[in-house]
C-alpha cells in the first residue's frame, strides 16, 4: 500500500487497486456497455433503414461516442467514481490526494480509455498497470486519479488487543494523569486497526503516537521496545488502574465503611434517613466504631437528636 498525502499533509491509508480487481471491474463495465450499444444499434438500424451509408456511418459514430464514451464518463462523475463494475469489485476512483473526482478527471480517463482499453483490447492498460507502483493506467496518470479499494477485510470486534506478557507491569509507576483524552482515543483507535494497516504506515503512526505519549508522561519508553508494544502496555496499565478503582483488589474485600443503619446513639434506633441525616461514624482498624467528637451544646458529646449532625470540636 502506498501512502497518499493530502494537501494538509495528512497521510491516507488507501489501498490502490491492482490489475486483477481492475480487470474484473472493466470487464463488467464493458460487457454492460457493449450490450447496450448493440441493442440500441439494432433498434436504430431498423428505424433508419431508409438512410444512405454516410448517414448510417454518422449515426454509428455518434452512438459509439455516446454509449461507450459519454455514458461511462457521466456515470463516474455522478456516482463519485463508482461504476457498476467498480461497485461489484469494491473499487472507487479518487484523486491523487484522496478526494472525489470531478468531471475533468472522468473525461480524461474516458477519452484515454478508448485508446488503451477498447482500441488496443486492454494491452496498453495492462502493461501500464503492471509497471506502475500504484497499479495506474495511462488514463489515471494523465487525469491525476487513482483507483482504490473500498472494501478492505477488517478484524472482527473492537477490543484493544492485550500487550505481550509482562509488558503492562513495566509501567506501574508511570504518571498517566496528564495524558489528554484525545491522545488516549487516538492510541486506542490505532491499536484496534493496527492489523489492517500497511506495515510501514502502522510503524510510522505508532512512533508518532509513542513520542506524544512520552512527551506527556515525561518518561522515555524502554530502550529497544517497539512503539506499538509500548502503546499497548501503557493502555493495558491504564485499564488495570481503572479496574482497580472500580472493583476491590480481593474478591472478599469491601470498602471500610459502616452499614446503612446508624447505631442507637440517641436511643431511638432509627435507620438512616428516618428523622436523621444518615451520618455514619468511621470505623477503626480493629473493627470498632470510632466515637464522634463532642458536640457543642449537646451534653455528653452526643449528636443532636433531631438531625444527628455532630459539629467539629
Amino acid at each position: 500500500m502506498n501512502e497518499l498525502v493530502t494537501g494538509d499533509a495528512v497521510v491516507l491509508g488507501l489501498r490502490p487497486a491492482r490489475l486483477p480487481s481492475r480487470a474484473l471491474a472493466v470487464a463488467i463495465d464493458l460487457a454492460l456497455a457493449w450490450a447496450v450499444y448493440l441493442i440500441v444499434t439494432m433498434a436504430l438500424l431498423v428505424a433508419t433503414a431508409s438512410l444512405d451509408d454516410a448517414a448510417l456511418a454518422a449515426v454509428q459514430v455518434g452512438l459509439f461516442l455516446l454509449v461507450l464514451v459519454g455514458v461511462p464518463i457521466a456515470v463516474e462523475t455522478l456516482s463519485g467514481g463508482r461504476s457498476l463494475g467498480k461497485l461489484v469489485a469494491g473499487l472507487r476512483v479518487v484523486r491523487d490526494d484522496g478526494g472525489p473526482i470531478r468531471f475533468r478527471h472522468a473525461l480524461v480517463r474516458g477519452a484515454v480509455g478508448v485508446i488503451e482499453i477498447q482500441l488496443s483490447f486492454g494491452v496498453i492498460a495492462c502493461i501500464a498497470s503492471l509497471v506502475s507502483s500504484r497499479g495506474r493506467r495511462l488514463g489515471d496518470v494523465f487525469s491525476g486519479a487513482l483507483v482504490v479499494r473500498e472494501r478492505v477485510p477488517t478484524a472482527r470486534g473492537s477490543v484493544v488487543p492485550p500487550p505481550p506478557a509482562g509488558v503492562a507491569g513495566l509501567f506501574e509507576g508511570l504518571d498517566l494523569s496528564r495524558v489528554p483524552d484525545g491522545l488516549w482515543l487516538a492510541v486506542r483507535q490505532y491499536l484496534m486497526r493496527a492489523g489492517q494497516l500497511d506495515e510501514a504506515v502502522g510503524r510510522s503512526m505508532a512512533e508518532r503516537l509513542g513520542d506524544d505519549m512520552v512527551a506527556w508522561t515525561g518518561v522515555p519508553a524502554p530502550e529497544g521496545m517497539p512503539a506499538a508494544v509500548y502503546l499497548a502496555g501503557v493502555v493495558a496499565e491504564r485499564q488495570a488502574r481503572d479496574a482497580r478503582r472500580v472493583l476491590p483488589e480481593e474478591p472478599g474485600d469491601a470498602p471500610d465503611v459502616a452499614p446503612d443503619v446508624v447505631p442507637d446513639v440517641s436511643g431511638s434506633g432509627l435507620p438512616a434517613g428516618e428523622g436523621r441525616t444518615g451520618y455514619v461514624a468511621p470505623v477503626r482498624a480493629d473493627g470498632a466504631r470510632q466515637e464522634a467528637p463532642a458536640a457543642e451544646g449537646a451534653p455528653g458529646g452526643e449528636p443532636s437528636r433531631r438531625t444527628g449532625f455532630v459539629p467539629p470540636s
